[in-house]
């Protein structure tokens, strides 16, 4: 769910769609439902915060190393591993060509079976999350820029999990607001994203995290509006296409694991 801002050219090739009546209604009163989450949150509302504030974070931090050495071996087969833009239609719109790549765990509350199974002790990390809405490891490849843009919901955050960084980790940024942010190893980052951000990797490596998005920490109403927005999404066509897209590729990623 991205807003961009300002809206670029339409790139026929890329055959980005209209987006759902769900996420049209959802941006027409997106200030008023954001207002009233943010005026519900007990973590304040600013663009960026302290990993600190949300106590599983050092947790996850810890088990790092395993969630590295599950992404290695995964890479040895990126083959099949699908773009973004090809599993969620949404993201067409700021999804570099091929070069922005995403391994799901769990999207939208649905548990991908096979690649939890590949994946057993990042899986294992990230179910303990309080809130767990998605996870996925990220990946963008050397030279990608990903355009400003901004979520549509305070409902949930966003974390980054530091996995593979390139040496230059000045060049391999991303601006939240005003704060220009640089991955770390084994370090995680907190942020909202319905604040403007853009990221680049202007380096001749990749950049690999996991991105978690949870739960916004909140009051009642909070919960409530919340919870009725992202159930909505839950249930939306749009959710469900990507289910199917991913079952596709799933096909591709066995073909590769069978291979000698």
């Amino acid at each position: 769910m991205n807003e961009m801002s300002p809206a670029p050219a339409p790139d026929a090739e890329r055959k980005v769609p209209p987006l759902p009546p769900l996420f049209r209604i959802g941006k027409r009163f997106r200030h008023r439902i954001s207002a009233l989450i943010a005026g519900s949150s007990k973590v304040g509302d600013t663009p960026t915060y302290d990993p600190r504030l949300f106590p599983w974070i050092a947790g996850l931090e810890a088990r790092w190393g395993e969630i590295r050495a599950e992404v290695d071996a995964l890479l040895a087969r990126e083959e099949g591993i699908p773009p973004l833009a090809e599993i969620s239609p949404d993201h067409r719109r700021i999804a570099p060509p091929g070069k922005w790549k995403s391994f799901f765990l769990y999207g939208y509350g649905y548990r991908n079976e096979e690649n939890c199974t590949r994946c057993p002790r990042t899986a294992a990390a990230v179910s303990a999350i309080p809130g767990l809405n998605s996870a996925f490891f990220s990946i963008l490849a050397p030279g990608a820029h990903i355009p400003r843009h901004r979520g549509v919901t305070k409902a949930i955050l966003t974390a980054h999990l530091g996995l593979v960084v390139p040496a230059r980790r000045e060049a391999c940024r991303m601006q939240v607001d005003e704060e220009m942010l640089t991955w770390e190893p084994g370090k995680a980052l907190v942020f909202d994203d319905t604040f403007h951000h853009e990221v680049w990797n202007d380096t001749d490596e990749q950049r690999v995290i996991l991105l978690i998005q949870f739960r916004r920490p909140t009051g009642l109403l909070g919960r409530i509006v919340g919870g009725l927005f992202l159930a909505g999404v839950r249930r939306s066509r749009f959710v469900q296409d990507a289910r199917s897209s991913l079952g596709d590729w799933e096909k591709a990623m066995q073909k590769l694991e069978r291979e000698p």
